[in-house]
C-alpha cells in the first residue's frame, strides 16, 4: 500500500502530516494484521475438523506465535514498498527475491538438511524456516515456548529490524 500510495502522489501528503514515521508504518500493517490473523484462523479451523490434523500442544502458543509471523512478514511488506518506487516493482521483488526463495529454502519442500552447506545457511536467513519450526513443533510434538524460544526470538528479531528499517526509509524521505 506504501507504494500505491507513491504512485498516486499522496504519500507527500502523509510525509508532511503531524503523523510520525511509525505511526505510518503501523497504520499501514494493523489491517492487514488483522485480516491475515482471520485468514490463519480459518487455516487452523479447516486443518482440524475438515481434515483431522492434530494440535498436540496449545492452542494459545500457536496462535500467538501466528500473530508474531503475521507481523514479521507484514514488516518486511512494507519495507519492500518503503524500498520499491513504484507497486509493480514492489510485486516483483515479493514475487522473485522473496516468495521464490522462502518457497525453496524454508523447508517447506525440501528438507533443509539434504541441500548443500552454502543453502543450508542461506535457509537461516529465512523466517519462515523459523516458523515452520514453530508450527511443526507446537502442533506434532506439543512443546511450549520454553521449547521453541530461540525461534521465536529470532522472528522477535527479524520483526523489530524490519520495521525499523521501513521507519527509518520514511524518516530519510522526510528530510
Amino acid at each position: 500500500s506504501i507504494a500505491r500510495e507513491k504512485e498516486l502522489g499522496t504519500m507527500e501528503v502523509l510525509l508532511v502530516s503531524p503523523l510520525k514515521p511509525i505511526q505510518i508504518v503501523v497504520g499501514k500493517v494493523v489491517p492487514y494484521v488483522l485480516l491475515s490473523f482471520v485468514n490463519a484462523i480459518t487455516i487452523l479451523l479447516l486443518a482440524f475438523f475438515v481434515f483431522g490434523m492434530p494440535v498436540e500442544g496449545s492452542l494459545v502458543l500457536l496462535l500467538a506465535e501466528s500473530l508474531l509471523f503475521i507481523i514479521m512478514a507484514l514488516s518486511l511488506g512494507i519495507l519492500i514498498s518503503t524500498v520499491a518506487k513504484s507497486q509493480q516493482t514492489a510485486v516483483m521483488i515479493s514475487m522473485f527475491a522473496l516468495m521464490l526463495p522462502t518457497i525453496l529454502l524454508s523447508g517447506f519442500i525440501f528438507p533443509i538438511e539434504n541441500m548443500p552447506q552454502v543453502l543450508q545457511w542461506l535457509c537461516n536467513i529465512m523466517p519462515t524456516k523459523w516458523f515452520i519450526i514453530i508450527v511443526k513443533d507446537i502442533m506434532l510434538k506439543g512443546v511450549g515456548l520454553a521449547h521453541v524460544w530461540e525461534e521465536t526470538l529470532i522472528i522477535i528479531g527479524m520483526t523489530i529490524f524490519f520495521i525499523g528499517v521501513s521507519v527509518r526509509k520514511f524518516k530519510i524521505r522526510l528530510e
